[in-house]
C-alpha cells in the first residue's frame, strides 16, 4: 500500500511540474506616498506616441497590441479614457524591453566507474547552458494636477518560444497583472 501512495505522490508532482512549464510574470510596483490616487476617475495618454521611449527595432504591431491592452486594463479597473490629458485625473505611459540571457549551471558529479591512480574516486562536473529571452514592461502613472509621478508598475518574464508565437495572450495577461496592482 505504501508503494502505491509514494507512486501516486510522485505522479502528482510530475504532472504539476510539467503543467507549470511557462514561467510566471514577476510583478512589482512603487507608489508615490505624496500623491493621493483614490479620487482618480479619468485617464489619458501622456503623449501621442503612448510609449515613453520606444526601443530600437520594436515591432509596431506588438506596440499597438500593448497600447490597446493597457487602455482596456485601465477601463476594466473602472477608469474612463479621455483624449485631453490636461483634463484627466492621471496620465499614463509605458516602456518595454527585451534581453537575451544565458544561464550556466555547473554541478559536481561523482563518477562510480573507477578510481584514479592514487586510489580516490574521480570527480567531474556537469554543466548545463540555457539561453532564453526575458521581457519587461513598465507602466507609469502621473498625477495631472501636481505633475508628479504617482505610480510605477512593472513586470518581467522569461519568454518561451510558444509565447513568442502567441504574444496576444501573454501581453494581455502581463498588462492585466501589472494594472491590477494600481488601486
Amino acid at each position: 500500500m505504501l508503494k502505491y501512495q509514494i507512486l501516486s505522490i510522485i505522479t502528482c508532482v510530475f504532472i504539476l511540474t510539467s503543467c507549470a512549464s511557462s514561467s510566471p510574470v514577476k510583478v512589482e510596483f512603487d507608489r508615490n506616498s505624496k500623491v493621493e490616487t483614490i479620487h482618480y476617475k479619468t485617464f489619458a495618454w501622456l503623449n501621442k506616441t503612448k510609449i515613453l521611449s520606444a526601443p530600437v527595432g520594436i515591432n509596431p504591431i506588438t506596440k499597438v497590441k500593448i497600447d490597446d491592452a493597457i487602455e482596456v486594463a485601465f477601463k476594466n479597473q473602472g477608469y474612463q479614457l479621455i483624449s485631453d490629458s490636461e483634463k484627466a485625473d492621471f496620465s499614463i505611459s509605458y516602456s518595454v524591453g527585451n534581453r537575451d540571457k544565458i544561464k550556466v549551471n555547473s554541478y559536481p558529479v561523482s563518477y562510480q566507474r573507477g578510481y584514479n591512480r592514487w586510489g580516490g574516486r574521480t570527480m567531474g562536473t556537469q554543466t548545463s547552458v540555457r539561453q532564453y529571452s526575458e521581457g519587461s514592461l513598465a507602466i507609469d502613472v502621473f498625477d495631472v494636477k501636481t505633475h508628479q509621478p504617482a505610480w510605477h508598475g512593472y513586470g518581467t518574464k522569461r519568454i518561451t518560444s510558444s509565447e513568442k508565437e502567441n504574444r496576444d495572450q501573454m501581453i494581455k495577461d502581463t498588462v492585466n497583472r501589472i494594472v491590477a496592482q494600481f488601486k
